[in-house]
């Protein structure tokens, strides 16, 4: 299938690794240019970078300034037409809600929803002068999955989910749309590196990695796969989103969990 994306300009946030640096390279081999935003360059997106479809920039997208400069940056390429906010990060609260500290929660805050707010919000102007466009936003299943492990990601996600239901209504006439991806646990350093949620859990519970990772898939029921998702399989669903394919698709959540959600 044809996505026709060739010839189109995205901003991507947290393009560095995971999720993101999977989408930069997938909206690349679809022949689109990719303005890829992340705190560090190196790896695989610094390589990418030496090609002409790749803008990597340094940023720092927790601050109130980044994610404007970002989007700015996007005139490299004489605009853009889809934003994917991916952004985010989660800590394991193996201690319990009475342990997050007003200090954490904001950090949480700040990076899982204002990056995203701010990011968003220096983008609409841009895409509306382009006709319109596509924000496609990595949520979480733990938005309708509270997990008091994660409590703090998880009411951030929630609130990111209502974020792009709200502005899929009020910009929907103007050929913007909004759509939200919720992964359960991805193979990602995030979930599986070695700071990564696995490896945290495995020290807070005194088992080892490979246990942890097992007790994760067998969590709140177990994933009916049996297995991780891979970040290429959130980054073909953001494709199809971002594409005029799902032309009539705004305001929507779409799982990719592995089964791990087992209600309608």
């Amino acid at each position: 299938m044809d996505l026709h994306l060739e010839g189109k300009v995205a901003v991507v946030t947290g393009a560095s690794k995971g999720i993101g640096l999977a989408v930069t390279k997938a909206l690349v081999e679809e022949g689109a240019r990719v303005v890829a935003g992340a705190r560090g360059i190196g790896g695989e997106l610094a390589e990418l970078a030496k090609t002409d479809a790749v803008l990597a920039v340094s940023v720092d997208l927790s601050t109130p300034e980044g994610p404007a400069e970002l989007v700015s940056r996007a005139a490299h390429f004489g605009g853009f037409d889809i934003l994917v906010n991916n952004v985010g990060a989660v800590t394991p609260r193996t201690e319990g809600f009475l342990s997050i500290s007003d200090e954490e929660w904001l950090s949480t805050i700040n990076l899982s929803l204002m990056a995203a707010v701010r990011t968003t919000r220096a983008a609409i102007p841009e895409l509306l002068a382009r006709g319109g466009g596509n924000v496609v936003t990595i949520g979480s299943v733990n938005a309708f999955l509270p997990d008091p492990g994660v409590l703090d990601y998880s009411a951030v996600k929630a609130a990111v989910w209502n974020l792009s239901k709200s502005l899929s209504k009020e910009y929907g006439a103007q050929n913007l749309r909004f759509n939200t991806i919720s992964p359960g646990p991805v193979a990602t350093p995030l979930w599986l590196g070695e700071t990564g949620v696995a490896a945290t859990v495995a020290k807070a519970t005194g088992v080892d990695f490979e246990t942890a990772k097992k007790n994760i898939i067998a969590s709140q029921g177990g994933f009916s796969t049996g297995r991780f998702t891979e970040a290429s399989e959130v980054a073909d669903l953001v494709l199809l989103l971002a594409s005029d394919r799902a032309g009539n698709v705004t305001g929507s959540d779409f799982l990719i969990d592995g089964g791990l959600i087992k209600t309608l």
